[in-house]
């Protein structure tokens, strides 16, 4: 049922974005759905999606996870169709690449064992800071998604700037 909306709802979106991008009204569908499922984890999108070599990356979340104010990566990646634990490996070696500290594939299709193996093999990502192990590759379906599970990763807010005491109108001093 919830494919059949979301069917509904983006066939006429597909159709349009294809002649504004110039693409295919598939490939336009299969841009439409990773952009879907980026904004679904709340992630930010990584390109453009023009015509071109695909990066791996389909998405980012920034996150702070100590006192150093440098953020750190999570990678989203998108796969529609067959997947496979080729996918998986491939990801690994983005993240590797990327530097990024976790890794988030989202898929339509349910990931096979060996698939779920390569990811647990990934290990975990645990900040110095605070406590708390987070896979470090992790594979959520879209209907695990709708269904309200989140990717994991350190959500805590750190205080990267300095914060100006605060002060009545009685305490401060006259500007001018």
């Amino acid at each position: 049922m919830k494919l059949l909306a979301l069917r509904q709802t983006w066939a006429p979106a597909g159709r349009s974005m294809a002649r504004l991008m110039g693409l295919d009204g598939l490939r336009a569908r299969l841009v439409l759905i990773e952009w879907w499922a980026v904004d679904l984890v709340n992630a930010r999108p990584a390109k453009d999606h023009k015509k071109g070599a695909d990066s791996g990356i389909d998405g980012y979340i920034n996150f702070f996870d100590d006192t150093s104010g440098r953020a750190k990566k999570v990678i989203v990646q998108v796969k529609s169709g067959y997947i496979g634990v080729n996918h998986v490996r491939d990801l690994k070696g983005v993240l590797a690449c990327e530097k990024a500290a976790i890794g988030a594939l989202i898929t339509l299709r349910e990931p096979t064992k060996p698939m779920i193996k390569e990811a647990v093999s990934a290990g975990f990502y645990e900040p110095k800071d605070f406590p708390g192990r987070y896979p470090r590759l992790q594979i959520l379906t879209v209907a695990e998604l709708l269904e309200g599970k989140k990717i994991q990763f350190p959500e805590h807010r750190v205080e990267t700037f300095a914060k100006a005491e605060r002060k009545t109108r009685h305490q401060q001093e006259e500007l001018f």
